[in-house]
This record gives C-alpha cells, sequence and structure tokens, in this order.
C-alpha cells in the first residue's frame, strides 16, 4: 500500500510524492538521494495520507501538484500557507 506525503523545508517549500516507506522516503530527501529536494533540505513530513492502492495514490499525488500553492491543496492537506509556498 501507498502514502501520499507533504514534506516541508525550513524556507516554507512543499514537496509532494508518493511512497510505500515514507520514513525511508523522507532519509532519502534529507540525503540528497532525491534529484528534485537535493541541497534544499533539511526537509520535514508534516503531511500524509492513508494508505490506498498505488492507482489511487498517483491520482492524489496529481491532483495535489495540481493544486500545490491553490486553495485545494491547503483545504485538503489542512497545511497552513507558508511564504515560500
Amino acid at each position: 500500500m501507498y502514502q501520499v506525503y507533504v514534506i516541508r523545508n525550513e524556507s516554507g517549500r512543499y514537496y509532494i510524492g508518493m511512497s510505500e516507506d515514507v520514513e525511508h522516503r523522507l532519509i532519502q530527501h534529507n540525503s540528497g538521494e532525491s534529484k528534485w529536494t537535493k541541497g534544499k533540505g533539511p526537509w520535514a513530513l508534516v503531511w500524509t495520507s492513508e494508505a490506498m492502492s498505488i492507482t489511487d495514490a498517483r491520482r492524489l499525488e496529481n491532483f495535489l501538484k495540481k493544486q500545490k500553492g491553490g486553495n485545494g491543496f491547503f483545504e485538503y492537506t489542512s497545511l497552513p500557507r507558508t511564504s515560500g509556498s
């Protein structure tokens, strides 16, 4: 089962991803193994979805990425708006 997750760095930037092992994925983001987050951390886990199929996780991840910075992202996750998002 997969989870969609949101991580945030100290400057308030968000990153949305999905994984079968969110905690391990966070370690990868903070160790520089992820191309998109390398050098922009440290990252903190701020939101995770319930466990779901890979198909549903991809749909949710894509929905949140399309909404990123907009009302839909913040309404769905209940995360606070930050200056860096």
